[in-house]
């Protein structure tokens, strides 16, 4: 696009190199006279719309390329008025078998030698493949493919099935940022209700009106400008599930009336004087200890037991570090299916740091670091400098890495989960989720030189 737009150089060639180098480029391209008219129309773009080049030619382009913005905003002519070309414009095209077909447009002005405007060139990419990845990618991580290779969390991931399908309310605590929500949706998805609507609040921060008005609803007049009815989180979820995330941070007054729900199945509206019933399913998270919030008189102690029927607890990350290469490979995988691209993973030494990083905000401050290391890298490996300046030691990166091989990563990985289990290669093989034969292989073949007896063999001669 930028070459065409700068003057004479692809309008200089013989016609049929120019054709020739049109028909080689994988996006559709036609260009358009000041009329508006095809003058050519490269093979890809017949692919996508379904006209052949000789259907196309000297047809006004919008009977053609047929885009929901052709009429009343066409993006050539746009360009061909102003001057200003369109960049990466997403609309949907109808081709000749009439199913609508999402596209990328760019459009640029086209010059001949004398660097005379003789038209418009507009190139199209077909976006239904990574619409669908995106789509399927989306889905996938929104829901119950949570990744882990830690014991403790797969202990929780294998019992989450049978807890799903139960009625009963669930009790998700765990620090910030470890996925509460993740295993709320999952829930949600793999419950007899998934069909239903998924409607979460946020208990955090919510003055105690509105929070019950989020809650449950309320009808005209019961605030100053509340002129009508509105539904509440309540009515919202019927037939499927409420998350109550941060329960912890809910006032005791909003205690009682939650209490009042989870024992009758009833409620109120602020304001009104029906009694409407809830037919939900309630998952409730906290990063809070509410054991200790009962004992300080900050908690009820029966809508304890009524909300922790079961309990699911989620492991800080820096007690999962196994977990960092999966969850970044499964980052990745995101993040290129929604942008496009290609980056294939980190570069030893970036991997090294991010291993080396007890991560206060446990998953959700990974993910964080990893999409802004995404965005900032220019190849296809994302390297130290690429991360958070608050990740890397000192806050700088060296700009030479030091030459680490991913066997060195490895080799550090392995060692730090042996001395965490007191050397009990048991211990470790469990923790990195492989059988004990493969750690001793891996041991050998990395060069590990370890104790002769491990933890599990002190203990048993202590004993």
């Amino acid at each position: 696009m930028a070459e065409i737009d700068r003057g004479p150089s692809l309008s200089d060639l013989p016609s049929d190199r120019f054709e020739a180098i049109l028909a080689s480029i994988s996006d559709g391209v036609f260009t358009v006279d000041l009329t508006g008219r095809i003058t050519c129309f490269n093979r890809a773009a017949a692919a996508i719309t379904g006209f052949s080049r000789a259907e196309a030619i000297g047809q006004p382009c919008h009977s053609i390329f047929r885009s929901d913005i052709c009429q009343e905003a066409c993006a050539l002519r746009y360009t061909l008025r102003t001057g200003e070309p369109i960049v990466d414009l997403v609309v949907n095209i109808r081709p000749a078998s009439g199913d609508e077909i999402p596209v990328s447009i760019s459009t640029a002005l086209f010059r001949n030698a004398a660097g005379e405007v003789v038209g418009g060139v507009e190139t199209f990419r077909d976006l239904r493949q990574m619409e669908a990845l995106r789509k399927e990618v989306e889905e996938r991580y929104s829901f119950h493919d949570i990744v882990s290779k830690s014991p403790s969390m797969r202990r929780v991931l294998e019992i989450l099935p049978t807890i799903a399908e139960s009625e009963s309310t669930v009790l998700i605590t765990g620090e910030s940022g470890t996925g509460k929500e993740l295993v709320a949706r999952s829930i949600h998805k793999l419950s007899p209700r998934s069909q239903g609507p998924l409607v979460a609040v946020n208990s955090s921060g919510i003055p105690d009106t509105l929070l019950e008005a989020e809650l449950f609803g309320y009808e005209p007049g019961a605030f100053t400008g509340a002129a009508r009815s509105k539904p509440g989180r309540f009515a919202l979820a019927k037939g499927g599930t409420l998350f109550l995330d941060e329960i912890g941070d809910m006032s005791l007054p909003l205690q009682s009336k939650l209490l009042r729900v989870l024992q009758d199945g009833t409620y109120e509206a602020l304001g009104g004087v029906r009694t409407l019933q809830a037919d939900v399913r309630v998952v409730a998270a906290t990063n809070r200890d509410l054991v200790e919030m009962i004992r300080e008189g900050r908690f009820r102690e029966d809508l304890f037991y009524r909300l922790n029927v079961f309990e699911l607890k989620l492991p800080p990350l820096r007690e999962r570090m196994e977990d960092i290469p999966p969850l970044v490979d499964r980052f990745l995988e995101r993040l290129n299916a929604i942008r496009g691209r290609h980056v294939s993973g980190l570069s030893p030494y970036a991997l090294r740091i991010l291993m080396t990083h007890d991560f206060p905000g446990n998953v959700r401050e990974l993910q964080n670091a990893i999409e802004h290391a995404f965005v900032l890298t220019r190849g296809s490996l994302i390297r130290a400098v690429d991360l958070p300046e608050a990740l890397r030691p000192g806050g700088n990166a060296p700009a030479e890495e030091p030459q680490e091989t991913l066997e060195d990563v490895e080799r550090r990985f392995i060692l730090s989960i042996l001395v965490r289990n007191g050397y009990n290669r048991t211990a470790a093989a469990g923790v990195l989720g492989i059988h004990k034969s493969t750690l001793y292989r891996k041991i050998q073949r990395l060069g590990l030189v370890l104790p002769p007896e491990d933890g599990r063999t002190r203990r048993d001669e202590e004993s």
